[in-house]
Parts: structure tokens; C-alpha cells; sequence
């Protein structure tokens, strides 16, 4: 068959493979998928999907299993926030045009259900492919990051069919970071050529002959540019430490401000050292509390957060955001109607900040932020006080 905009017919070794190249909420797309499916009849179909993706497709409920506890102590409030918006920016188009996020993939393992062809996971896991990209960023990018992502929620309400289907030349989350790619070379490189690379690789050791692989438009051109090519998934799959700015940061601001302390008692006697502890404590716990409060949450969280600040935010171990998360857990619980409200809450900015489960998120996020900015004003004032 000729190639054309939506299927690519590649070969590799004795493998026919024939490459779908969809929009994530394009009903078009969806069609396409279960239609080459059923006429080709594969061995296997690969889908753009890990294995924890996979089963969020599979189950729907899985929102419900989500341990915020952890997700806080494991320190993966922004990932799961950034995650989380940018499932709303594709739900939101999804609703305005009538069809499912995803529905191309779920059509995709449905079809290949119903002939008996085996479902090849060929993404690399998403925890992953984000943590790659974090720790490659520093804070002002991470910042930033979050400003671009809360500001995708623009523009929807005039988007049509036909500009859902012109994003086949790059899906949804390659629209998205054109923007930040720009700025932030090493956010695109994580999220999109990695994973050209990586899907490439899995697609041609997938088992069969015959093989339909569907995924982004936008993954297509990286696909086929190194389908021929030796990829280490290996070396791809690992999550890199992180950097020596993160170290300095983390260890290298608390021993400035203790130094400052110190410096301020030594050389400027004790009047001054009092009068440094003072702007410290008023800076760091109301910039933090503000951040909580920006959240919504709970007055007992803004309280908390206003309190641990001052000593957070010269320990190199404990964020601010972290504690006040874990009291906004126990003070404002998540219910059932939570979880699963959840779908339909990420879909706009109001409902990020109703919805129990995110705001526990964004207060870590915005509380964290609070007491950073804290920290920056309290050094200046610390300086100014020793000079």
C-alpha cells in the first residue's frame, strides 16, 4: 500500500512492520487503528503504552490504589502534578470533539484481542522518561515548567476537529514542548527523541512477522530515522543521579546561611545575630505559608507550613512542602468521590484546586516554591544585616 500522512510501511530483516502514526484524541485516528488491525491481521501490535499506562487503560478505578503518603515521602508531588496536567490538556480536547484520551490505544488492544495477536508494550516506563527530564532540570526551569504547564489549560474552547487532526504532524505532548523545547533543550530530549529511540528499538525485536505498531504522530520521523539502528535501551532505561548543582544547592545554601549566622555573632555581636534569626524566621514562614495558602489548604497546613519553614529550609533533608502535604492528608482526607471525580476535576484549573487529591499535590508544590523564594529573601536581608 502507498505510505501516506497516517501509515508507514517499514521492513526490517524478515519483519514486515506497519507504523500508525495517530493523534491521542483524534476519532479519525482510532478509526484508522482498528481498521488496519482488522484487515492486516499482525502477529503483534505495539502500542505506545508502559506497562503502568497499560493498566491505567485497563483500570479505570487504578486512581483509587494512589498512596499520596508515598508519593509525597518519595518526592514525586511535581511529577505526578506535571503528569497529571498534562492527561487534562489532552481530556479537555478529548471532551470538546467527543472521543476518549487514548482511545486509538484502546481500540488497538481491543482489536488485537479480538483476532489473537499478541499486545507489545513498546514505551519506555513513564516514571522514567520524567525523572530523566527532572533531573536534568534546575529549580528556575522546574518553575517554569510548571508556569507553561497551568497555562496549556488556554485556548481550548476554539479548537476544531480539523486542528485536532493537523496535530497528527506533532501529537499533543510534542504541540506542547515545542514552546518549552526552546528554552529547555533537555526536557524535549527526554520526552520525545529518547523515546523515538527507545519505541524504534522495541518495535523491531517485538515477536512476529507482521507487526502494527501505533503511537504519536510526532514519534514517527525519530522511528523511522533510526529503526536501522543499534539502540542500548539499557543505557536509556537508566535514571541519571542527580547533578553537582543539586548537591551545592542542597548542602551548600544551608552552610551559607548558618555561616551568615555565625559571621553575624562574631563580628557584629549579638544584637545582630538576634535581628537575623528574626527577619529569617518572618521571611521563610510567611513566604512558605503563602505558598500553602495559594493552595487552598487547610488553615492548620498554612499554619504548619509557616512553622517548619524556618528550620526546613536550612536542613538539607526536609522540604517545607513535604511536611505541610503529609498535614493536609491527615487535616483535609481524600474520599472516595475524590478519586473519582479525579478525571473530570484535572480538566480545568478550578477543579485542580476542589479536587482534595491535587491540592494536597499543589500544596507540596507551591508550599515548596514559597519557602525557596523564603529563602532567597531571607539570605538578602541576612547580607544586609552583616554588611
Amino acid at each position: 500500500m502507498t505510505e501516506n500522512a497516517d501509515r508507514h510501511e517499514l521492513t526490517y530483516e524478515d519483519k514486515e512492520i506497519i507504523l500508525l502514526g495517530t493523534a491521542h484524541v483524534s476519532r479519525e485516528s482510532a478509526e484508522l487503528v482498528e481498521r488496519v488491525i482488522s484487515e492486516e491481521k499482525p502477529d503483534t501490535v505495539c502500542v505506545e503504552l508502559c506497562q503502568s499506562r497499560y493498566q491505567t487503560i485497563k483500570n479505570r478505578d487504578k486512581w483509587q490504589e494512589t498512596d499520596l503518603i508515598k508519593v509525597i515521602k518519595e518526592k514525586k508531588a511535581f511529577l505526578l502534578l506535571s503528569n497529571l496536567i498534562l492527561s487534562s490538556f489532552q481530556k479537555a480536547i478529548g471532551k470538546k470533539l467527543g472521543i476518549k484520551p487514548g482511545e486509538e490505544m484502546m481500540r488497538a488492544i481491543s482489536s488485537a484481542e479480538g483476532i489473537g495477536a499478541r499486545i507489545h508494550l513498546a514505551d519506555r516506563d513513564i516514571r522514567t522518561t520524567l525523572l530523566r527530564a527532572w533531573r536534568k532540570m534546575r529549580f528556575r526551569d522546574k518553575f517554569m515548567l510548571l508556569y507553561q504547564l497551568l497555562g496549556s489549560f488556554g485556548g481550548m474552547e476554539d479548537l476544531t476537529e480539523d486542528a485536532v487532526e493537523e496535530m497528527k504532524k506533532k501529537d499533543v505532548l510534542h504541540m506542547l514542548l515545542d514552546e518549552m523545547g526552546k528554552s529547555q533543550p533537555q526536557l524535549k530530549k527526554a520526552l520525545i527523541d529518547e523515546r523515538d529511540k527507545y519505541l524504534s528499538q522495541m518495535i523491531k525485536t517485538a515477536p512476529g512477522k507482521k507487526i502494527v505498531a501505533v503511537v504519536g504522530a510526532g514519534h514517527v520521523p525519530g522511528i523511522k530515522a533510526s529503526i536501522h539502528e543499534s539502540v542500548d535501551l539499557k543505557s536509556l532505561d537508566e535514571v541519571p543521579p542527580e547533578g553537582k548543582m543539586a548537591g551545592v544547592y542542597k548542602w551548600g545554601i544551608p552552610g551559607l546561611i548558618v555561616a551568615l549566622f555565625v559571621g553575624g555573632f562574631f563580628f557584629s555581636g549579638t544584637g545582630a545575630t538576634m535581628d537575623m534569626i528574626k527577619y529569617w524566621i518572618f521571611t521563610t514562614a510567611i513566604m512558605s505559608g503563602i505558598g500553602a495558602a495559594v493552595s487552598f489548604a487547610h488553615p492548620v497546613t498554612i499554619l504548619s507550613a509557616a512553622l517548619v519553614a524556618p528550620v526546613t529550609t536550612i536542613h538539607p533533608l526536609i522540604a517545607a512542602g513535604w511536611i505541610a502535604g503529609l498535614v493536609e492528608v491527615f487535616m483535609a482526607k481524600p474520599k472516595v468521590r475524590d478519586f473519582e471525580a479525579l478525571s473530570e476535576d484535572i480538566m480545568s484549573v478550578r477543579g485542580f484546586w476542589r479536587n482534595k487529591i491535587t491540592r494536597v499535590l499543589l500544596v507540596v508544590v507551591f508550599t515548596n516554591i514559597g519557602a525557596s523564594l523564603g529563602t532567597f529573601l531571607g539570605i538578602t536581608m541576612l547580607v544586609r544585616v552583616f554588611a
